[in-house]
Order: C-alpha cells, then sequence, then structure tokens
C-alpha cells in the first residue's frame, strides 16, 4: 500500500499523504531502533563469534569445557548430558552447542571422544549426541583449569557462577584454530602445530625472534609467501597432494585445507561435466587417511592432468585468514605472533599467581604443622583440663603458647588457637616427633623451591613448556608441507578435446551436440575459448564458448579467438547502407568484450558482401572479381577490383570505394 500512494501521489484524483519527517527522535521507536542494533552486533562478536585473547575460546567453547570439567570424574560422559548441562550456561539451542562439542572433540586437543565422531576428511556427520561420549583430555586439565586462577562471573540467569575466561596457559586459540562470522567483522585464524608453538613460546620467553606457519590437520602443500602473520589482507594458497601410479592412474592422498573428498570429488565432476578434464572413472577409498583413485580417459593428457586438477577444480584453493580476537570487550585485529606473545606473558602470569598462591598455602601449613607441634611436644594441651568454659580454655592455649611464638614466622590467630582444639585424643597419642619433623623439613624445601622459581619465573615458565612439549608433543608431526606455489595459467594447461558446431540460420554455436543435422562442425576448441561471429549487416560479436550460445542470425563466419589474441588478418567487402555505395577494407580485430556487437561498416544496416580471413598476410587476396546486380545502370556489371594497394587498419575504418553500385557477388580473383 505503500509503494501504490506514493506512485500515484501526482495524481490528482487521489488526495496528497503526509510525508514522514527525518531523524525526528520523539518517534515511538526510534530509541530503540538507534540503539538494538548496536547492542545485537556488540553481543555478536563478544559472546558468540569472536574467541576470546586470554584462552583463545568462543563463549559457547568455553562453557563446554566448563561443564566438562564440573562433572569430570575421569569417565566419559554422553554428549547429550553435556549439551543439556551446558545449556544452563550457554543461552542457544542444543545444535550450536553439539556441533561446537563435536568440532573440539574431533581435533581431539580439549576433548577425548569415543564414538563416531564423523569424519573430518570425508565430511561425514557425528552419530546423534545420545549415542557418542566425551571427556577432558588430560591436556585440557593441565593447561586450562585452575579454579583458584579463575576470574568468575554470573551466569546469564544469574543461578550459577561461571568463568570470564579460563585460566588458560597456551595459546588454545593458535592451536585448535578458529573461524567466526560476527556483524561487521570476520575472523578466520588458521590451526597451527603444537610443537611449533611451544618452541616459538620458548623462543619468546628466551628474547628471541620465532616464526609461525599454519599447519593443516589435512596435510597438503601450502605457499605462506604472502601470509603476512595471519593479519588481513593475507592468502594462503593450499593444494591437495597428488601422485601419478601409472601413466593413466592418479591418487590424491591429501587434502586442501577447507576440502572434503566428498567437495573434491563434487568439483571434479564438474569440471568433467564442463570438459575441462577427460576423467574414465574416480573412486573414494578413504578411510582413516585420503585416497581418492582417478582414472584417466583416452582423450587425457597425463603430462597436464595434475596441472588441470589445480586449475580447474578445488584441488587449489586460496585462503584468506584475518586473526581477530577480544581485548578488553572489544574486537582487535592483530597477527598470529603479536596473540602468541601475548598468550605467553599471560600464561607466565598465570604461572606466577600459582605459585604465590602455593607458597601461601606452604606458610599456612608450615604455621599450621609448627603450632601443633608446639601444642603436642610443649604439652599445653594439658592446661586446659581445668578449664571450665570456652574462653578459659582459649586462654589457657595462648598462656601456653606464649614462650614458643618466636619459633613462628606470624601471629598466632583465635582461628589458629580453636583449630588446635579440635585436635584429637587419639593423634596425640599416636604423634610421631620425628615424622613430624619430617614433615615441617619437607614444606620447608618445597617453599624454598617455591621461592626460587618465582624470583627466575621466565626461567619457570621456559621448563613448564619443555615439560608440556616433552609431556605432549611426541609423535605430533608437521603435516603440511611448505612451498612456493607458482601460478598455473589456465590456457597453458587446457587442452582441446571439445568439438564446436555452429547452426547458422538460427545463429547458434554448441559444444558436442548430439544431432548433428541442423549443424556445422567447426573446429576443435577447449572448455576456456572464445568465438567470434560475423553477421550478415556487416557486425561481428565475442562470445565464450558453452553448450550452446547464441550470437546472431545467420551466421557469415565463426572461428574461435585464441586466448593470446586474434592476430588474424581480415579483408571485408560491405555495401554501405546510408550511401550505397560499396567499400573494402583490412583490418584486425584488436581488443573485443565479450557479448558486444561491434558493427565494421560506415552505418548501421548494411550489407555484409565478402570477408577473407587468414593468420598469413601474404596470403590475403590480391584481387577478387565483383558482380554488379542486373538490375543497375551501371554498363559494366563485372570486374576485377585490386586489393592489393589496401593497408592493414584499425576495425572501425571506412575503407575505399570499391563501386557505387549495388553488388550481386564478389568471388576471389
Amino acid at each position: 500500500m505503500v509503494a501504490f500512494s506514493a506512485l500515484h501521489l501526482g495524481n490528482e484524483n487521489c488526495p496528497s499523504l503526509p510525508v514522514a519527517p527525518q531523524n525526528n527522535d520523539n518517534a515511538p521507536l526510534a530509541h530503540s531502533y538507534r540503539n538494538w542494533f548496536l547492542d545485537y552486533a556488540s553481543y555478536v562478536i563478544l559472546d558468540r563469534a569472536v574467541p576470546h585473547l586470554d584462552d583463545g575460546l568462543k563463549p559457547v567453547q568455553r562453557r563446554i569445557l566448563h561443564t566438562l570439567w564440573e562433572k569430570d570424574d575421569g569417565r566419559f560422559h554422553k554428549v547429550a548430558n553435556i549439551v543439556g548441562a551446558t545449556m544452563a550456561y550457554h543461552p542457544h539451542g542444543d545444535a550450536s552447542i553439539g556441533a561446537a562439542l563435536v568440532g573440539m572433540g574431533q581435533r581431539g586437543w580439549l576433548i577425548e571422544p569415543q564414538g563416531n565422531y564423523g569424519n573430518t576428511l570425508t565430511g561425514d556427520d557425528a552419530a546423534a549426541p545420545r549415542y557418542i561420549e566425551c571427556r577432558l583430555t588430560v591436556f585440557a586439565r593441565e593447561v586450562l583449569f585452575n579454579p583458584k586462577t579463575t576470574n568468575w562471573q554470573k551466569s546469564y540467569d544469574g543461578r550459577n557462577q561461571e568463568p570470564v575466561a579460563l585460566p588458560a596457559k597456551f595459546p588454545i586459540t593458535l592451536l585448535e584454530g578458529c573461524e567466526g562470522i560476527a556483524v561487521g567483522l570476520t575472523t578466520k585464524i588458521l590451526p597451527h602445530n603444537f610443537n611449533d608453538l611451544c618452541r616459538a613460546a620458548i623462543n619468546h620467553l628466551q628474547g628471541k625472534t620465532f616464526r609461525i606457519r599454519p599447519d593443516f590437520p589435512s596435510g597438503g602443500i601450502a605457499d605462506f609467501s604472502a601470509y603476512h602473520d595471519g593479519e588481513r589482507g593475507a592468502k594462503v594458497k593450499v593444494r591437495a597432494k597428488v601422485e601419478q601410479r601409472s601413466r593413466t592412474q592418479f591418487a590424491i592422498t591429501e587434502l586442501p585445507f577447507g576440502a572434503t573428498t566428498e567437495s573434491l570429488k563434487a568439483s571434479i565432476e564438474g569440471a568433467i561435466a564442463k570438459g575441462k578434464l577427460k576423467v574414465k572413472r574416480i573412486e573414494d577409498m578413504t578411510s582413516e587417511t585420503v585416497e581418492i583413485l582417478i582414472e584417466l580417459g583416452a582423450a587425457a593428457e597425463p603430462d597436464k592432468f595434475i596441472d588441470q586438477l589445480y586449475v580447474f577444480t578445488d584441488c587449489e584453493l586460496t585462503l584468506s585468514p584475518a586473526a581477530c580476537v577480544i581485548i578488553d570487550d572489544k574486537p582487535s585485529f592483530m597477527g598470529v605472533s603479536e596473540i602468541l606473545r601475548r598468550s605467553v606473558d599471560r600464561a607466565r602470569a598465570l604461572i606466577g599467581r600459582e605459585l604465590e598462591i602455593r607458597l601461601g598455602e606452604l606458610d599456612d601449613q608450615w604455621h599450621a604443622d609448627s603450632l601443633e607441634r608446639i601444642f603436642i611436644e610443649e604439652r599445653v594441651y594439658r592446661r586446659i583440663e581445668g578449664a571450665k568454659t570456652w574462653e578459659a580454655v582459649l586462654a589457657e592455649i595462648r598462656e601456653g603458647l606464649k614462650p614458643h611464638v618466636k619459633k613462628l614466622r606470624r601471629e598466632v590467630t583465635d582461628d589458629d588457637v580453636a583449630r588446635l582444639t579440635e585436635i584429637r585424643i587419639k593423634r596425640i597419642s599416636a604423634y610421631n616427633r620425628f615424622k613430624a619433623d619430617e614433615a615441617i623439613l619437607a614444606l620447608e624445601k618445597e617453599m624454598k623451591q617455591v621461592k626460587h622459581d618465582l624470583a627466575h619465573l621466565t626461567d619457570t615458565t621456559i621448563a613448564w613448556f619443555e615439560r608440556l612439549q616433552e609431556k605432549f608433543g611426541k609423535g605430533v608431526k608437521r603435516r603440511t608441507t611448505s612451498d612456493e606455489i607458482e601460478q598455473i595459467s589456465a590456457a597453458s594447461v587446457v587442452t582441446a578435446n571439445q568439438k564446436l558446431y555452429v547452426q547458422r540460420a538460427e545463429g547458434f554455436i554448441a559444444l558436442n551436440v548430439r544431432n548433428k543435422d541442423d549443424f556445422e562442425f567447426v573446429q576443435d576448441c577447449t572448455p576456456l575459448d572464445d568465438v567470434v561471429g560475423f553477421m550478415p549487416d556487416a557486425t561481428c560479436k565475442l562470445v565464450k564458448v558453452s553448450d550452446k550460445v547464441f550470437i546472431g542470425k545467420d551466421l557469415v563466419h565463426v572461428h574461435v579467438v585464441p586466448k593470446e589474441g586474434d592476430n588474424r588478418f581480415y579483408t571485408l567487402i560491405y555495401q554501405d547502407k546510408e550511401s550505397g555505395k560499396a567499400f573494402a577494407k583490412r583490418f584486425q580485430l584488436g581488443g573485443m568484450t565479450r557479448e558486444k556487437i561491434y558493427n565494421l561498416a560506415a552505418s548501421e544496416g548494411s550489407k555484409l558482401v565478402f570477408l577473407d580471413e587468414t593468420k598469413n598476410p601474404e596470403s590475403m587476396p590480391k584481387a577478387v572479381t565483383i558482380y554488379l546486380s542486373g538490375r543497375c545502370s551501371a554498363r559494366v556489371k563485372e570486374f576485377v577490383f585490386d586489393l592489393s594497394e589496401l593497408t592493414v587498419g584499425a576495425r572501425g575504418n571506412k575503407g575505399v570505394t570499391v563501386t557505387q553500385y549495388p553488388i550481386r557477388d564478389v568471388k576471389r580473383a
């Protein structure tokens, strides 16, 4: 109704409509529209799509891991149970939670899977959540969780406490990679090798330079020359690894990152359907490793086949990384090296905080053990036998401890005294002074070590990463081969395995037609070729070859234009519509735009009467015989016209006059 009214505003029979005021801050929904979208965009960026720098996790991943940690008893849990429990923290549907959990389980660093988790190589989906199980990995327990150093916040409904960010001591977002689409921005962080990250972390702590390159679980070949540390605008070319096992048999054994065997097969079949590849059979033998067997057809060229796969299929892809993380509740783009540096610095700070907490715990334990030893060895407990009230008990204990407080490192509190009263008689009677001394000496030894580690925190952190690499890095080799990938020209690998036909009267060209009654064979061509066609009105048109494409009715001539350009020489005679005269010209077509009609005559609606084309300028016609119309007033209706004086010019030239009379026919002399 709004559109209809707007169309009739100028109609005198239609009453004028009021125009809505612009930028009316008093409009009922103005404030809501101004703020709601910003709130929504901020929510998607901060709470859904982009990982936090501190732990490298998206909110859904963090909540899944927190739920698993809460339920962790060493045994496997049903994924459906974990998904349901996670919904107490994550206010979204179970599908998003299940997909995130399966993704982490497939990567295997943080969640240990059990059951059918699908296949990342083939693209097969995981089984339903009620059929599969999971639990935290030992690695996740070691690097992600410590309630003593975790900052907590209320869950979305206020019923529970959840981490603001897990106290991660490893750059998880670089290890697993991350991809997310938010409002107005995207993040794409490629996965890296565990041992590479450990070595880079150690180099950073030692003040050395380092460089990290992605490593893809699917293997393949990658060109990181334009990686630019994973920042926006970077490019990474990735290729499948292809082996030639015989003259006609090839095998794809590794995939480019982002492709599956199903998507790769679909792209190969698409190239076959378009005639770009000649393949007899494709067989997918993938199980734990990739193996796609390809049998070539008789018309294929084995020497070019691997390059053809890279050009015409998804065997070569280009990735566009853009590392974006949340810092101080704001999205920030930075390179992967900076992400690693900040993650390692945070790990160092967390290790220092853990040592400080441990030192405090040891100090409290030493104080408690020392008080207990004094209480028992000095028989302070005997003083409370005659006390009648609780206050008297506490006073007697304090009085009994006074001669020995110099042996302690801090003052005795009321809680300390109350704790002494809780010692059972059985413990006092079984007290062993030798064991008590050993326990205190062990505490002092550990305190000394903790203080040393705190004083040399950088060395302690380096040793921590070395132990981590020794424990979890065995057998974790790089799967992706780094190599420079040269650009392959499609024209250099394509083969002329298509047959071009023309239907002159209807004006169509077609490839590989079955019913050839209405078509005339032109020549062999490739699926990438262009074709130029000349029409009776002295116009021409350039089109790309296709299964069937229209050029123009009553086609006079068609031929394939090479990719390097049309270097043919044309001799043309046309009857000009405006003047009635006939003109002759020689030219080369030059650059042309597809689907655009080019007029080769002086005026539109002219008539093409003669056309000759050749690649060799020496073979251009020297003369032609002109046959004039029998109805014209010319006395001589047949004569030879010399073409040897014509020079090769631009296709837009008018040409030289042949005759002022209408031409019936032209033949090469």
